[in-house]
């Protein structure tokens, strides 16, 4: 199967907490579980969670039993037609927009999927050292 799916946990201003790539045949809720698993290891303050509507049900009660944190499922509203910004969801989506504009993360070049995750990691440190130092 060719393709990848990233999936990252961000901090509520965008800035990236855990990222996971795997192979685009797996379902987003698996991918979920293993970048939920690989934030746990580093992070302890998480106490609440924004998912999109893609991991209500057995997901959020996984979470809430595994690490007892909270998860609000972010949902459309039910009178929209057409294209609406959903609350929240648009922090996730402004970072894989700032990880789109490294070269490497643009497409997928990579050949390993551990690969993509470690440019996926160089890239937000390069932009967090561009905003600690940016030039004069």
């Amino acid at each position: 199967m060719t393709g990848r799916k990233r999936h990252i946990l961000v901090d509520t201003q965008g800035l990236l907490l855990a990222a996971v790539v795997h192979p685009a045949d797996i379902q987003d809720r698996d991918g979920a579980y293993a970048v939920l698993e690989q934030a746990a290891a580093h992070t302890a303050r998480v106490a609440h969670l924004w998912a999109d509507a893609a991991y209500r049900g057995d997901f959020a009660t996984w979470v809430q039993e595994t690490w007892g944190w909270t998860i609000e499922i972010v949902q459309r509203a039910a009178d929209v037609v057409g294209f609406a910004v959903q609350p929240r969801r648009w922090v996730v989506e402004r970072t894989f927009a700032w990880l789109g504009r490294s070269r490497r993360l643009s497409k997928d070049y990579e050949e390993h999927p551990a690969t993509s995750e470690t440019w996926i990691y160089l890239a937000m440190s390069a932009l967090l050292l561009r905003r600690l130092c940016p030039s004069s």
